[in-house]
């Protein structure tokens, strides 16, 4: 079960689902600064992807360094069906005293925006940090809603989808979905 918002010119669709699967300009990756893959997600995607996004992930690091807490870098799409992806660090959960809205805020604004300085239209995301970084889910729906709502409706895309991994996820996003499409919406 999924549901569609429309935010301007902008489709935003929440579903469950596999996010290796999509086939999208770019997907996302929760990734750890080091950008060589991991668990979750991150794991996920380099597997599916193949050996070529990490290729490029240690010229990044050898390049700039660490992807630092906020950032956002693109690599292609390797074996994947999404043609890019785009990598960013989210914050681990403290408590929510130590900045983590703003730099959970900054991992999704800033993957919107290396996909327009890409020409990319559509994009999709998981639940940044919710996973190992145990950032709470309803926290952080609420940052990923309100950011990626905000940018398109002043950046229109194609289309930016939530693919999320469990049911629980699903049921907040649908919740909340309603309030930002109040906010954002026709």
């Amino acid at each position: 079960m999924g549901s569609n918002l429309r935010i301007g010119q902008t489709t935003i669709t929440i579903k469950r689902g596999d996010i290796t699967l999509e086939a999208t300009d770019a997907i996302v990756n929760a990734a750890n600064s080091s950008l060589m893959g991991g668990g979750g997600v991150d794991g996920a995607i380099h597997l599916a992807g193949g050996p070529t996004i990490l290729e490029e992930c240690k010229q990044i690091i050898a390049d700039t360094g660490p992807c630092e807490t906020g950032q956002a870098v693109i690599t292609s799409g390797g074996n994947l069906p999404a043609t890019h992806v785009i990598h960013t660090v989210g914050p681990v959960w403290s408590g929510g005293n130590n900045g983590e809205p703003e730099l959970l805020a900054n991992a999704y604004r800033n993957s919107l925006l290396v996909a327009r300085e890409n020409g990319l239209v559509s994009i999709a995301f998981p639940a940044i940090s919710t996973g190992i970084y145990r950032y709470p889910i309803e926290a952080a729906c609420d940052v990923a809603l309100g950011v990626v709502c905000n940018d398109v409706f002043t950046h229109p895309v194609q289309e930016v989808r939530f693919i999320l991994f469990s049911q629980d996820h699903i049921d907040v996003y649908l919740q909340s979905a309603p309030r930002f499409e109040a906010l954002f919406g026709d």
